[in-house]
């Protein structure tokens, strides 16, 4: 088969593997390169990279609003286009060039968690379960039927970026059984998504990072778990700015305001919140890295009788 496969972030990369392992990918689509860093320089995106290492060609349109782009991708006579977290919109008429369309790998169990960040909503919404979900695209956001899903348990304490690499890995997986069916001559049934059910993760936006110390504290623990290891959880305690890489709610009753630092020991730092207690483990203060609260405390004796 000719495939061509479009991806851009690290998510994708075990998804472009696996499509090259048993197959041809003719090219591999991308978003341009970026500015990043401190210098701001050109960055090549991580499906960029290994598609150069694969010796792929790699084409890297702005859009496919143009005749040109779509006849670029007409000219390589796809068998199929496969996407995963490709980051651009592709219209119905890209949709159609290739001759078994386009498939997409995507994160959730659908239609549960469909858009842009279903990893770190699943985690936020305390969910036990998520998968991946290999579909047949069609013009709407994530609305395509299901060519083959798997699933798996969320873990405890799991985090966003933990579960990103488990979730990857499963979605190659996905690809690589659903493309050795059609390899073999059977082609996947595609199953509506049911109706009921159906829920948006929105993109992950770094104004959301701020804990609401009203919240209760497994709601908030959730959110430290969520946005690990971007945004990025952060709050003021005890007159500082702090990231917050690990915490724990703790089923407490307290007559404290929320946000108040009730105690600071080598086992975290005990919050007040709406409902329960946040226990902080693992801490950044600006300009540092991450380390324990026992460590933190080190260099804040005010506060290891709080």
């Amino acid at each position: 088969m000719r495939i061509v496969f479009a991806g851009t972030p690290d998510f994708a990369v075990p998804c472009l593997r696996a499509a090259a392992q048993r197959h041809e990918v003719v090219a591999v689509y991308t978003q341009p390169d970026r500015p990043a860093g401190r210098g701001r320089e050109l960055a090549l995106s991580p499906v960029k990279r290994e598609a150069l290492l694969r010796g792929l060609p790699v084409l890297q349109p702005d859009n496919f609003k143009s005749g040109v782009s779509k006849d670029a991708l007409r000219a390589l006579k796809p068998d199929l286009l496969v996407v995963v977290a490709y980051g651009l919109i592709l219209p119905q008429s890209v949709l159609d060039i290739p001759t078994h369309g386009c498939w997409n790998v995507h994160a959730s169990l659908l239609p549960r968690w469909r858009g842009a960040a279903p990893i770190q909503r699943a985690i936020q919404a305390g969910d036990a379960q998520t998968g991946v979900c290999l579909m047949q695209m069609e013009k709407g956001l994530d609305t395509g039927p299901v060519l083959l899903s798997q699933s798996l348990a969320i873990g405890e304490q799991e985090t966003g970026g933990q579960l990103h690499d488990r979730l990857a890995a499963l979605g190659a997986q996905v690809l690589s059984d659903c493309l050795g069916l059609l390899r073999a001559g059977i082609r996947p049934v595609a199953r509506p998504q049911p109706e009921a059910g159906v829920t948006y993760a929105h993109k992950l936006d770094k104004a959301e990072a701020k804990l609401d110390w009203s919240q209760p504290a497994a709601a908030l623990a959730n959110q430290v778990r969520a946005f690990n290891p971007w945004p990025m959880a952060e709050a003021v305690l005890a007159g500082e700015r702090l990231r917050v890489h690990g915490a724990v709610a703790l089923d407490e009753a307290h007559g404290a305001a929320p946000g108040t630092l009730l105690r600071a020991g080598r086992d975290g730092l005990d919050v007040a919140c709406g409902v329960g207690v946040l226990r902080i483990r693992v801490l950044q203060r600006d300009g540092g890295k991450a380390i324990t609260a026992a460590d933190y405390l080190n260099g804040r004796a005010d506060l290891r009788q709080a």
